[in-house]
């Protein structure tokens, strides 16, 4: 059942299969277009300006929806990003098992903040952009353990900021957390729903 309206389906401007999974569940209509940005670069200009990290995540979002957008006249686009800090530092996605070792290594035991970004566009145009924080308390962890997790999580250690999938085998990391489970899963769903709603593009 889908509670999609337009004639064309969702474009999602990501290649993350949980957030493509995210809405489908949730009733939409949903393809994958993976958006073609330099986000570094678009990091850099926001951080020159001493942006937050809810800054960069949002300006993110924007920037892959409108660029998929721009690829696809007449269709509604969502983008979506995370970034994640602890205090004043912020991580990426780990480069390979060396890089995610260490970034759990410095997590352990700490409390650090996922800022999601969620994005609406239309030809060009950004339509709509929200932020949603969580919090995170990861417990602390063994080396013995990390290495057992990475052994586990596999190539989804390198595949999410901060070396971990909360939907999966990296929930084990974790002894409390504070926020939306979707805004950990990177797709703050109950804001954009609310905006699709108010864009007509969703069953009210």
């Amino acid at each position: 059942m889908t509670l999609w309206l337009p004639s064309s389906p969702l474009l999602l401007a990501s290649k993350s299969a949980i957030r493509a999974k995210v809405l489908s569940d949730a009733g939409l209509a949903v393809e994958t277009t993976p958006a073609d940005i330099d986000e570094r670069a678009v990091e850099a200009e926001l951080t020159g300006d001493g942006a937050t990290p809810a800054n960069v995540a949002g300006a993110l979002a924007a920037a892959k929806a409108v660029n998929v957008s721009l690829k696809a006249p007449g269709r509604l686009v969502v983008g979506a990003d995370q970034t994640l800090s602890l205090g004043s530092e912020r991580f990426t996605k780990p480069a390979d098992r060396e890089a995610g070792r260490r970034q759990l290594a410095r997590l352990s035991g700490r409390t650090h903040t996922l800022s999601s970004g969620v994005a609406l566009a239309m030809d060009g145009v950004a339509l709509w952009t929200e932020v949603d924080e969580a919090r995170l308390t990861m417990r602390t962890l063994s080396e013995t353990f990390i290495e057992s997790y990475l052994d586990a999580a596999g190539e989804g250690a390198r595949t999410s900021v901060g070396g971990y999938q909360f939907e999966g085998v990296g929930a084990n990391l974790f002894e409390r957390v504070e926020g939306d489970f979707f805004t950990i899963l990177g797709l703050p769903l109950l804001p954009l729903l609310a905006a699709l709603r108010r864009a007509k593009a969703v069953a009210a």
